[in-house]
């Protein structure tokens, strides 16, 4: 499992700086830049686009920046001129659809922030800041980026974030001094799971580009650094210069220290997934409130919920509660379980797990000349060599529901069903 944590918390974002951090990891981030520059054939108004890498040193550091140099007239840009010219742009590029999805995303959610704080229909916004060319430069070039290293392979690559550092005071714009952020950063970022704090400094340290562009890369928020191998840091800075502030983005790409070394072509690798584990004891609750409480959850995004009987150290009977969930949810059902259960503590730990495809498919089965439909879930493991088959279950809901329908018993209904599993395996084969 591959691994990219994106520390801001001496930088904060913006898409420059995030690009300029990502061109360190393709093999030949030049020619990106110089794709980029066709962007003075595609977006009206732009006469002249140069993009460059540079190298320049902060605190002895060596850190990416970006230079770029345009001549544009952009007074009279509307959200349709850069959504048009972001698609004509795309339609011509070789990169994969997910990228353009994501590039389509990040723009789309720059100008509804806009449109939702000015009160008016998208197709209506000027973007002022944001209708210049360096938008699609950023939103377009961290597409390539990514797309380039296959970072939109989310059961291959993992994306872990920092908490983000927003900055503070105020800032000139078309519509006057604004106080930072600014509302379109804080638009996009109340639709995210990012997690901000103020400051530590006078000045806008996210943009909403930066914020845009994380965002909906939907990254793991961690407090730590995450367990990896690193195999390339990567440093990079933006056009502001600050006395007792870094503002140096720093990037790590790496695998995860548990699979390091293992065996790369195993076809379970790319299935693996981090999940929470949370356990709670308990032993003054009743059973009417444990089921109420499994009720509850029923109503959560999560995996999976256990429930087991214990002895507790005062020899009192208790119950150990278990639950499964994914990393992003763990502190809101951790909330929950206190509420329900009246519990001081919850243990949680993050873990891997593998977990293979799965799909649904629905066939016809004959119960006493009567035609029923059922699903059964098929699970595969996907190889060089095609779909290996693993499993294929009839769900029990569909066979409940037709045994209460002819009265006849689940264990018998299922017996049937089975009669149809055979001849998928068959076919699956």
């Amino acid at each position: 499992m591959r691994i990219l944590y994106i520390d801001l918390q001496n930088s904060g974002i913006s898409g420059d700086m995030f690009l300029a951090a990502l061109l360190e990891l393709v093999p030949e981030p030049n020619k990106i830049l110089k794709d980029l520059e066709e962007l003075k054939n595609i977006l009206p108004g732009v006469s002249r686009l140069e993009i460059k890498l540079m190298k320049t040193e902060k605190t002895g550091i060596q850190v990416n920046k970006l230079n770029i140099e345009i001549k544009e007239t952009k007074e009279h840009r509307t959200a349709t001129i850069l959504q048009k010219s972001l698609y004509n742009y795309l339609a011509n590029s070789k990169i994969s659809n997910t990228a353009k999805e994501y590039a389509t995303r990040v723009l789309e959610s720059l100008i509804l922030a806009e449109a939702e704080v000015h009160g008016e229909l998208t197709k209506n916004i000027h973007l002022h800041e944001l209708s210049s060319v360096d938008t699609l430069i950023d939103v377009i070039g961290v597409a390539l980026a990514l797309d380039e290293i296959n970072g939109f392979n989310n059961r291959d690559l993992k994306i872990f974030c920092s908490k983000i550092p927003l900055g503070g005071g105020t800032i000139n714009t078309k519509h006057g001094i604004l106080a930072i952020p600014a509302p379109a950063t804080l638009k996009i970022l109340e639709k995210s799971k990012l997690i901000t704090y103020g400051g530590p400094i006078e000045s806008e340290l996210t943009t909403p580009t930066g914020a845009a562009l994380l965002a909906n890369l939907e990254p793991q928020i961690i407090q730590y650094f995450p367990n990896m191998k690193i195999i390339k840091s990567n440093y990079s800075t933006g056009q502001k210069k600050f006395e007792k502030f870094l503002n140096i983005l720093r990037i790590f790409y790496g695998e995860d220290k548990e699979f390091h070394g293992s065996d790369i072509t195993q076809p379970l690798q790319k299935y693996v997934e981090q999940v929470s584990i949370l356990e709670t004891d308990v032993d003054d609750v009743s059973g009417e409130i444990l089921g109420n409480f499994i009720s509850k959850l029923e109503e959560e995004d999560v995996l999976d919920v256990q429930i087991f009987s214990s002895i507790t150290k005062k020899n009192r009977p208790g119950h150990i509660i278990k639950v499964l969930c994914y990393p992003e949810l763990t502190f809101k059902i951790i909330e929950k379980i206190m509420k329900e259960l009246g519990t001081l503590g919850v243990r949680f730990n993050i873990i891997s797990r593998v977990c293979i495809n799965r799909k649904i498919e629905s066939k016809i089965i004959d119960v006493n000349g009567k035609h029923y439909e059922i699903n059964y879930k098929i699970s595969f493991i996907e190889t060089e060599n095609g779909m290996e088959l693993i499993n294929i279950k009839p769900e029990y809901e569909d066979l409940r529901n037709i045994s209460e329908e002819t009265g006849m018993t689940v264990k018998k209904i299922q017996l049937i069903a089975d009669a149809k599993m055979k001849q998928m395996y068959d076919d699956f084969e």
